[in-house]
C-alpha cells in the first residue's frame, strides 16, 4: 500500500490512509477551491496555478488565480505571488492582484518594491486604493513621513477619480491620519467621507460602512456633533413640493454640537417621505463598531439616540437596529434594559436576541450573569447556543473546570460536543494534551470529535499530531485534517491532489 510514496516510518501510513479516504470522497474539496489554495500555502504554487488554469470560465479562473496570489503572499512567497499575479489574463483581476501585493511588500520591508508595483497599476480607479494601502502599511511600520507622503498621493488620485469606492479610500486615509497624529487632517477627511456618502444618494439612503466607522470613532472620543446632525430630519424648507427632501438642514457648524444626553425629541413629527440622513441600518453599523472597551457613558449616550430613532424613524430595518442596540447594552452590563427592549418581539426573534445577549455579556466578563441569563431562555436551541458562548468565554478566562461543568449541562448531543471541543482546545493550549485528548474522546458526535482531534493535532508536537491526524481521517475523512497537515506534513496536500486528479 505504500508504493509510490515516501518509504519508512509513520508518514507513509498516514499518506496511504489519506489516499484511501480521498478515493471514497472524490473531488469534494478541490471543487470548492480550498485544496488549490492549500497547495499555494504549502509551497506548491505552480501546481495550484496549473489546476486553476484548467477552469473553463475566464472570470472564474481569474478569480481563483487572484485567491492563489493572496494565499501565496500570506505564506511568504511574494516573488511567486507577484509572478502569478502578472500572468492573470483578465486585466482588471490582474490589477486587483497587484494592488493586494502592494502593502504586503511594504510590510515585508521592501518599500521600493511596493512603490514600483503601485506605479504599475493599470486602471485609474485602483490607484487611490493602492496608494492608500501603501500609506497604511507605512503607518503601521512607524514610518510617519512616508505614510503621509503616500496618503497625499492617494488623496490626489481619489480627487481625480471620483468613482464608486472612493469613500473606502477616504475612510482608510482617516485611519492613516490618526495613526500619524494629524487629527486636523483626519477631521477634514471625515467631512469628505460624509459629503461623498450623502452625495451618492440624495434621498438619504447610502452605504454606511466608511461613514459608520468615522461616526463610531468620533463617538468613542465623546464627539457626537456629526452623528446628531445626521439624526436630525430635514426642515420644512428643505422638503420639496413632492414631499421629498431636496437637501439636508444640518445647521451651521456652531449649532452641531450636543452633549452626551443630546435631545432629539423634535424629530418625531417629520414626514416619512423625508427620511433621516442616517437610517436604522446605518445607526446599527455605528453601534456594532463600538466595543466593550468604550466608556459606559458613551455607550448609554449612543443607546439613547438609537432608542429615539427606533421610536421616531420610518420603521425600515427596525429589527436590525434593535438587535444592535440590545447587544450594545448587554456588552456594557445593561441587561435589564436590553431585555425590556425585546419584550414586544415574537418568540423566535426574542429568544434569538437573548442568546446573542448572553454572548456579549460573557465577553464583557460577567460570566455568572451570562450563565444565569442563558438558563432562563425557554427555547432549547437558543439556550444551548447561549451556553456554548458561556463555555467559550470561560475557557478564554482560564476557568476550564467550570467550563466543562457548564458544557455537561447541555442536553443536546451536538451542542454539548461543540462546548467540549472548546474546553479541550483550551486544555491543550495550556499544557494538558493528555487531559484534552481524554476529554475529546467523550464527545458523542463523530464529526465533532473529528474536528476536536484535528484542533488538538494542530496544537501538539509532531509525533502526537501525526497520530491524532490519522484518527481524524478515520473519523471524518480527509477534509477535516488537511488544515492540520499543512503544518505537520505540508507535502500531504500535494499527494491528495495528485490522487484526486490521477
Amino acid at each position: 500500500m505504500g508504493r509510490g510514496i515516501a518509504q519508512g516510518g509513520f508518514e507513509p501510513c498516514l499518506l496511504t490512509l489519506l489516499r484511501l479516504s480521498v478515493g471514497r470522497e472524490p473531488g469534494a474539496g478541490l471543487t470548492r477551491g480550498w485544496l488549490r489554495r492549500a497547495l499555494a500555502r504549502t509551497g506548491h504554487l505552480v501546481r495550484a496555478a496549473e489546476l486553476a488554469y484548467t477552469m473553463g470560465d475566464e472570470l472564474e479562473q481569474g478569480t481563483e488565480l487572484l485567491e492563489l496570489v493572496k494565499a501565496a503572499a500570506g505564506a511568504g512567497d511574494l516573488s511567486g505571488a507577484q509572478a502569478l499575479a502578472e500572468s492573470i489574463p483578465l486585466r482588471q483581476l490582474r490589477d486587483q492582484a497587484l494592488v493586494s501585493l502592494v502593502p504586503v511588500w511594504a510590510r515585508a520591508g521592501k518599500g521600493d518594491r511596493a512603490v514600483a508595483l503601485a506605479e504599475r497599476i493599470r486602471y485609474p480607479h485602483n490607484w487611490g486604493w493602492a496608494w492608500a494601502l501603501l500609506a497604511k502599511a507605512m503607518a503601521d511600520r512607524g514610518d510617519i513621513a512616508e505614510a503621509r507622503r503616500f496618503a497625499a498621493r492617494a488623496d490626489d488620485e481619489a480627487r481625480r477619480c471620483a468613482l464608486d469606492g472612493m469613500e473606502e479610500v477616504l475612510g482608510l486615509l482617516v485611519e492613516v491620519a490618526i495613526a500619524t497624529g494629524d487629527h486636523d487632517r483626519a477631521a477634514e477627511l471625515a467631512d469628505r467621507v460624509e459629503e461623498m456618502a450623502r452625495s451618492r444618494n440624495p434621498t438619504g439612503w447610502f452605504e454606511p460602512r466608511p461613514l459608520a466607522v468615522v461616526l463610531a470613532r468620533e463617538a468613542r472620543e465623546g464627539d457626537f456633533r456629526r452623528l446628531d446632525a445626521l439624526l436630525r430630519p430635514p426642515t420644512e424648507a428643505a422638503v420639496g413640493a413632492d414631499g421629498r427632501p431636496c437637501g439636508w438642514a444640518l445647521g451651521e457648524p456652531g449649532d452641531r454640537g450636543m452633549d452626551l444626553g443630546g435631545d432629539l425629541d423634535g424629530s418625531a413629527a417629520y414626514p416619512v417621505s423625508a427620511r433621516l440622513p442616517l437610517g436604522s441600518w446605518d445607526m446599527a453599523c455605528v453601534l456594532d463598531a463600538v466595543d466593550e472597551n468604550a466608556d459606559l457613558d458613551i455607550a448609554l449616550a449612543l443607546a439613547g439616540r438609537a432608542e429615539t430613532l427606533l421610536e421616531t424613524g420610518d420603521g425600515r430595518d427596525h429589527n436590525v437596529l434593535l438587535r444592535s442596540l440590545t447587544l450594545l447594552l448587554a456588552r456594557h452590563g445593561q441587561v435589564e434594559r436590553a431585555m425590556a427592549l425585546t419584550e414586544g418581539l415574537d418568540l423566535d426573534l426574542s429568544v434569538a436576541q437573548q442568546a446573542d445577549m448572553v454572548g456579549e455579556l460573557a465577553r464583557s466578563g460577567d460570566t455568572d450573569g451570562a450563565e444565569a441569563l442563558a438558563h432562563a431562555i425557554t427555547d432549547r436551541r437558543a439556550r444551548d447556543r447561549a451556553l456554548i458562548d458561556v463555555v467559550r468565554k470561560l475557557v478564554l478566562r482560564g476557568d476550564r473546570g467550570r467550563a466543562e461543568v457548564v458544557a455537561r449541562l447541555i442536553e443536546d448531543v451536538w451542542a454539548q460536543g461543540e462546548a467540549l471541543l472548546a474546553v479541550a482546545r483550551g486544555m491543550a493550549r495550556h499544557g494538558d494534551p493528555d487531559g484534552a485528548e481524554t476529554l475529546t474522546r467523550s464527545i458523542a458526535c463523530r464529526g465533532t470529535r473529528a474536528r476536536a482531534l484535528a484542533a488538538l493535532a494542530e496544537l501538539s508536537e509532531p509525533p502526537r499530531a501525526r497520530r491524532l491526524a490519522a484518527q481524524v481521517v478515520v473519523l471524518g475523512g480527509w477534509e477535516p485534517v488537511l488544515p492540520v497537515l499543512e503544518r505537520i506534513m505540508p507535502r500531504s496536500v500535494a499527494v491528495v491532489v495528485d490522487q484526486m486528479t490521477s
